[in-house]
């Protein structure tokens, strides 16, 4: 695969060696596969113990954020500086082969290596707030109640800047043993995605308080 300059240089921890093919540096690609996806998972390293945790995520030109309170201890740690692991991933179908060994699964996934930065400025971390409020539901942060300075306080913000990033795509069918071929086994693929639901209101909602059409520009996977 040719390099442009657009593209992200691979380093010898993403660069991908085995099934080379699936492996993808341009930003289109890692742009795409990250603002089709909602949840990621950080990796890091504390007092050599490594914790992978699960949350929310949004992107906002080259970087990703993500929050949640200035009590956690994954928050807190992430204001030493330490580099950290991102990943996201994606599953599109099972793949199912002709024998065990082949079977396998169609995905888009991201991962990302660098230091993470803690969001210090009311004003910064107020407008990246609002960033993931609109990724979530275009258009809602305008109708909610506003923010005060004690839930800003209360949040930590932070941000990884995509530098060292490599994409990994598997699509298309089973690939089997020629000798396999001739086999009463069926091959193929069962196609998989992450569905918006109905919208289901809360039970505690004030009467003639009606769905906002915006809920519709929801969009995941």
């Amino acid at each position: 695969m040719s390099q442009t300059d657009t593209d992200f240089t691979p380093t010898a921890r993403t660069r991908v060696k085995r099934s080379h093919q699936r492996g993808h540096y341009d930003r289109e690609t890692v742009y795409g596969i990250l603002d089709a996806g909602l949840m990621c998972h950080v990796g890091y390293v504390i007092e050599g113990q490594p914790y992978v945790t699960p949350t929310a995520y949004w992107r906002e030109g080259d970087k990703v954020y993500w929050h949640g309170s200035s009590a956690s201890k994954m928050l807190r740690h992430l204001e030493n500086g330490p580099r950290v692991c991102f990943t996201v991933a994606l599953m599109d179908g099972l793949v199912l082969a002709r024998s065990g060994f082949h079977t396998s699964v169609n995905y888009r996934s991201v991962i990302a290596m660098g230091v993470a930065e803690v969001i210090g400025g009311e004003a910064e971390k107020r407008a990246s707030l609002e960033a993931m409020m609109e990724r979530i539901v275009p258009g809602r942060w305008a109708t909610l109640r506003p923010v005060t300075k004690q839930e800003i306080k209360a949040t930590t913000v932070v941000s990884l800047k995509l530098e060292e990033v490599v994409a990994k795509v598997r699509s298309g069918p089973a690939i089997d043993d020629a000798e396999d071929m001739d086999l009463d086994v069926w091959a193929g693929v069962v196609p998989t995605a992450t569905l918006v639901g109905v919208p289901e209101d809360n039970p505690d909602l004030k009467a003639g308080v009606t769905r906002p059409p915006n809920l519709a520009k929801i969009r995941i996977g």
